[in-house]
């Protein structure tokens, strides 16, 4: 995969392909107001969008195409995931499906957080990172990716109650706090999602 570092012909009217509010209020608040960000339900998009690349980059990819040839809009989208280094950066690409639990998105990420915990016990290497990519599909139909990662380590057991994820599991480096504990400002400039969606910002 090539990072792209260019920059964009500006192009102000995007859509968002998520339907996870969490992530759109995320990215909303990450990127210039004069970005017009257009959600899946805005455009009235209700249907699971497949996920099926073994890739976070070829998942980003798959949905923003999936949203572009439907609508003929420029599209982005993302995909993040979770590795693990004593899993082998397990959960990785699976990280949002980890469990196998079906329900709402509440419901799974307690599920994927008691599996991870469970994998990881008695493990004395807690170390992990969080990557996010960002896959942009552009009014010429030309592909760009951005990538944002940040390292850090599992704790043993969720502790916080902001965020959204494997954020009450996860401690970023050089801090003594959870993701899930910080407020959402200070999480919004050190994540992996805003390091991706910063450089997005910055090419156009």
């Amino acid at each position: 995969m090539v990072i792209f570092a260019g920059s964009i012909k500006n192009m102000n009217q995007l859509i968002f392909a998520t339907a996870n509010r969490h992530k759109l209020e995320e990215v909303q608040a990450m990127l210039p107001v004069s970005f017009q960000i257009i959600s899946l339900s805005d455009i009235g998009f209700t249907d699971d969008i497949p996920e099926t690349e073994d890739t976070i980059e070829g998942n980003a990819l798959l949905k923003a195409r999936y949203i572009c040839e439907r609508y003929g809009l420029p599209c982005f989208a993302d995909d993040t995931g979770l590795e693990a280094e004593a899993l082998n950066g397990a959960p990785g690409v699976y990280s949002a499906r980890y469990a196998g639990v079906e329900g709402s998105p509440e419901l799974r990420a307690e599920a994927n957080m008691i599996k991870l915990l469970r994998e990881l016990s008695g493990k004395s290497n807690r170390k992990a990172r969080f990557r996010t990519v960002v896959a942009y599909i552009d009014a010429e139909n030309r592909k760009h990716f951005f990538e944002g990662v940040v390292n850090g380590s599992i704790i043993e057991e969720a502790i916080g109650s902001e965020g959204f994820g494997y954020d009450p599991v996860f401690m970023p480096d050089g801090y003594n706090v959870t993701f899930a504990q910080m407020p959402f400002s200070e999480k919004n400039r050190i994540s992996h999602r805003a390091k991706a969606f910063r450089k997005f910002a910055e090419a156009f």
